[in-house]
C-alpha cells in the first residue's frame, strides 16, 4: 500500500491491479497541523479493499491524505483514484456513480473543460471549478466523494440525496477522521471502541441505529443529502442539507404517467457500465419492475438472481423469479441457503454489515450477491424503495391515517370536553376500530397521554411496542440512568402543524427503514462480494415525483403500490401482479432456532454484559432465544446480533478494544 503514496504536495499516484469506475471505498484525514502521517489512512485503505480489489490509490499534500480503493465499472483501464482537475489544484475521491455523467461531460467540455479519464466521478471536479458546493444540485446518482481544495486548502465531503453510499466521520480538535465503513474507520487507530448508550438504546427499539447516529460514541455519519466543509488552517467547520423531499413543487399530471416517464429514464440511466449487470430479481412487483424496465434497454442480456431454501417453502421465490426471467429473455441462476450455511456464515454476516441490523434475511441478499459476483457480473440491481415509496407496508398507510385524524383533532383546538364519547370512536376518521367500553376507554387514555407533537409512525410496531415495554427491566441501572434523557420516538415528533401528512410519512419511513434497513445492508453485503448495487427506485427525481404528486391528491386509500402497478401494467403479465408480497423472506422461527442453539450462550456474560448494558440474569433469559408471537425482529434476535458485532469491532479495533464498564452481576 505504502507504494501507491506520493508525498510532493498535491501529487496523485494510484495502482490498478486486476481485471475488472466506480471508486467504491474511500477514506483520509484532515489536520489543522500542516505534518500528517498517512498510517492511518493506509490502514483504513487495507480494512475496505473488499470495496474496491482492483486497486488502490492515494493523495498526501499539507494537512491532508486521501486513500481510494477501487472497483472498475466505468472506463475500466483508465478511471483510477484520486483524480485532479485541469491544473491539479484539486483532488477528489469518490464512492458510487453519476448516473448522468455523459450528459454533464457533453456540457462541461462545451464550456471548455478537459477531462483526463473517462470516469464518470471526473465531472464533479470540473462542476466544483464552476459551482463549488453547488455542483451537487447537478448530479443524478449514488455517491460520497471527499474533494480536497488545494488553494483554498479546504476539504469538502458530501453524500447523495438518498444515502446510498455512506460516509462515517469522526471529528476530534485539530483532526477529521472519515471512511466508507465504521470497522474500516476504528483501524485508524485513534478511535476508542466505546458505546454510545443513546444509540444502542435505539437500537433495540428500531433494529438498526437511526442515522446519523452509530453505536460507537464520537462517530456519526454524515446526514444524506449534506455536505460538509472544513477549512483546514482556521478549522471552520460548515455542514449544509442541500436537498429535502419535501420541498418537492406540486406536481398535477397523471400519476402513472408521470412515473413511468421517470421509470423509462432510469431504466435507460441506470444500466450505464463497462462490465457485466444483473438484477436481484424476487416474485414482487419491484424487482420484477426494474427487470423489466432495464431489460427494455439492456445491450446484450441482462443476468436475474435468485434465492431460495430447502425444501422450496411457501417463501421460496424461485419458481416466480424464474417465471419472469423466461419472460423477459433474461439469463437466470439461483442459490439455495441451508441452515447450516446460515448458522455457520452468522458472524460473519454481522460483521459484514458493518452497522448492527437485526434483519434475518440479510444472509440472502449476500447469497445473492456472492452468486453474481462468481458468474462474472460486478453491477447488479434491486428494487428497494417500492414499498416506501408506495405504501408496501400497511402499518405506515396505518400510521398515516391514524395522524392525519390527529391532527385534525388538534386543528380543531382539542379539549376534553370535545373528545368524543367512547362508543363515537369508531366512525371518527382516523380512529382504528375500538370495540366495547373498556377498550374504547384505554385507547381514550392512551390518546390524552399522547404528546401533540408526536405522529403516530414506528409506535405502531410489535417491535418497538415490545421494546418500549420490556426494554427497561434488561438494562443495567447505571446504563438506564445514561439513557434517561433520550426519547427514541424523537425520530418522529415534529412540531405540529405538520406538513400534509402523506408526503412527510413517506420521508419518515425513507429516512429510517429504508435508509438504516435496506440501503445500509443492501449496500454492505453487495460490496462483501465486491458488487456495486444501484436501486432505481430511490432515485431522488423519482422521489420528488412521488412527493409532488401525493402533494396534489392522496393515494393513502388506494391499494397498495397502486400507482406503481399502474405505471409499468403494460411492461409485466398479469399474474406478477396477482403473486402475494414476500421479498426474500427465509423460513425465520427455524433460523432463528439454529442461531440460538449455536450462538445463544455468547449474550450469558458477553459483551453486553460487561460493557454494563444488560443485567446478567436478564442476559441469561435472552440467550434462550424467546420469540414473541407478534416480534418480527424480537428483543433476544436484536442482542444476539448486537452482541456478535461488538465481539467482531473488537478485531478491527484490536489496540484499543472496547471500552467496558463493570457492573455487580445480579
Amino acid at each position: 500500500m505504502s507504494s501507491s503514496w506520493v508525498r510532493a504536495g498535491g501529487t496523485i499516484q494510484s495502482r490498478a491491479g486486476g481485471s475488472h469506475d466506480g471508486v467504491c471505498g474511500i477514506c483520509g484525514v484532515l489536520r489543522r497541523e500542516p505534518e500528517i502521517n498517512d498510517s492511518g489512512v493506509a490502514a483504513m485503505l487495507r480494512a475496505l479493499r473488499h470495496r474496491g480489489p482492483d486497486g488502490v490509490g492515494g493523495f498526501r499534500a499539507p494537512h491532508v491524505a486521501l486513500g481510494a480503493c477501487r472497483l472498475s465499472i466505468i472506463d475500466v483501464p483508465g478511471g483510477g483514484q484520486p483524480l485532479s482537475n485541469e491544473d491539479g489544484t484539486l483532488a477528489l475521491v469518490a464512492n458510487g456513480e453519476i448516473y448522468n455523467f455523459i450528459e454533464l461531460r457533453q456540457e462541461l467540455e462545451c464550456r471548455g473543460h478537459r477531462f483526463r479519464t473517462g470516469s464518470d466521478c471526473e465531472t464533479i471536479l470540473h462542476l466544483y471549478e464552476d459551482h463549488g458546493t453547488g455542483c451537487l444540485e447537478h448530479l443524478r446518482g449514488m455517491f460520497a466523494f471527499a474533494l480536497w481544495d488545494g488553494p483554498r486548502r479546504r476539504l469538502m465531503l458530501a453524500r447523495d440525496r438518498m444515502g446510498e453510499k455512506p460516509l462515517y466521520l469522526h471529528l476530534s480538535p485539530g483532526r477529521l477522521t472519515f471512511a466508507s465503513e465504521l470497522r474500516a474507520l476504528l483501524r485508524c487507530g485513534w478511535i476508542d471502541l466505546k458505546l454510545d448508550p443513546a444509540a444502542v438504546h435505539r437500537y433495540f427499539h428500531y433494529q438498526y441505529v437511526p442515522e446519523p447516529g452509530t453505536p460507537v460514541a464520537g462517530v456519526r455519519k454524515l446526514p444524506a443529502a449534506h455536505w460538509l466543509t472544513i477549512d483546514a488552517e482556521s478549522w471552520t467547520v460548515s455542514e449544509t442539507c442541500y436537498w429535502r423531499m419535501l420541498d418537492a413543487p406540486p406536481r398535477e399530471e397523471d400519476p402513472a404517467r408521470a412515473i413511468r416517464a421517470e421509470l423509462e429514464e432510469l431504466g435507460r440511466l441506470v444500466i450505464r457500465a463497462d462490465v457485466p449487470v444483473g438484477i436481484a430479481l424476487s416474485a414482487g412487483i419491484d424487482s420484477s419492475a426494474v427487470a423489466a424496465l432495464a431489460a427494455r434497454t439492456y445491450p446484450g442480456t441482462l443476468q436475474a438472481f435468485s434465492v431460495g431454501y430447502p425444501g422450496r417453502p411457501a417463501t421460496d421465490e424461485r419458481a416466480e423469479a424464474r417465471q419472469l426471467a423466461e419472460h423477459l429473455r433474461l439469463a437466470y441462476h439461483e442459490v439455495e441457503i441451508s441452515v447450516d450455511q446460515v448458522v455457520d456464515f452468522f458472524p460473519t454476516l454481522v460483521s459484514l454489515r458493518d452497522d448492527p441490523i437485526a434483519d434475518i434475511s440479510g444472509h440472502g441478499y449476500y447469497a445473492v450477491m456472492r452468486l453474481a459476483r462468481d458468474r462474472g457480473v460486478p453491477v447488479m440491481m434491486q428494487g428497494q424503495g417500492g414499498d416506501e415509496l408506495f405504501w408496501g407496508y400497511p402499518w405506515v398507510g396505518r400510521a398515516a391515517i391514524e395522524t392525519v385524524g390527529k391532527a385534525q383533532r388538534q386543528a380543531r383546538t382539542e379539549s376534553p370536553a370535545a373528545i368524543p364519547a367512547p362508543t363515537a370512536l369508531a366512525t371518527e376518521e382516523g380512529n382504528p376500530p375500538v370495540a366495547g367500553l373498556a377498550q374504547a376507554w384505554r385507547w381514550l387514555q392512551r390518546r390524552r397521554e399522547d404528546p401533540p407533537d408526536r405522529l403516530r409512525f414506528y409506535d405502531m410496531t410489535p417491535d418497538y411496542q415490545i421494546a418500549l415495554r420490556e426494554m427497561p427491566a434488561l438494562y443495567e441501572q447505571p446504563f438506564r440512568r445514561e439513557i434517561a434523557g433520550d426519547d427514541p420516538a424523537d425520530v418522529f415528533t415534529l412540531p405540529a402543524p405538520w406538513p400534509p401528512v402523506p408526503p412527510l410519512m413517506t420521508r419518515l419511513i425513507c429516512d429510517t427503514y429504508l435508509l438504516e434497513n435496506g440501503i445500509a445492508q443492501a449496500d454492505r453485503l453487495s460490496m462483501a462480494s465486491s458488487v456495486e448495487l444501484r436501486l432505481p427506485l430511490v432515485d431522488y427525481r423519482l422521489v420528488e415525483t412521488v412527493i409532488g404528486l401525493r402533494k396534489v391528491r392522496s393515494d393513502l386509500n388506494l391499494p397498495p403500490k397502486t400507482w406503481l402497478k399502474e405505471a409499468v401494467g403494460d411492461l409485466l403479465p398479469e399474474w406478477v401482479f396477482a403473486r402475494p408480497k414476500r421479498g426474500f423472506t427465509p423460513p425465520v422461527l427455524r433460523w432463528h432456532r439454529a442461531l440460538f442453539a449455536t450462538y445463544g450462550g455468547l449474550l450469558t456474560g458477553g459483551r453486553l454484559v460487561e460493557a454494563g448494558v444488560l443485567r446478567p440474569r436478564k442476559a441469561r433469559e435472552l440467550a434462550e432465544g424467546p420469540f414473541p408471537p407478534k416480534a418480527i425482529a424480537p428483543i433476544s434476535f436484536k442482542a444476539l446480533v448486537l452482541e456478535l458485532w461488538l465481539r467482531g469491532m473488537e478485531s478491527a479495533a484490536p489496540v484499543l478494544g472496547l471500552a467496558r464498564t463493570r457492573s455487580p452481576a445480579r
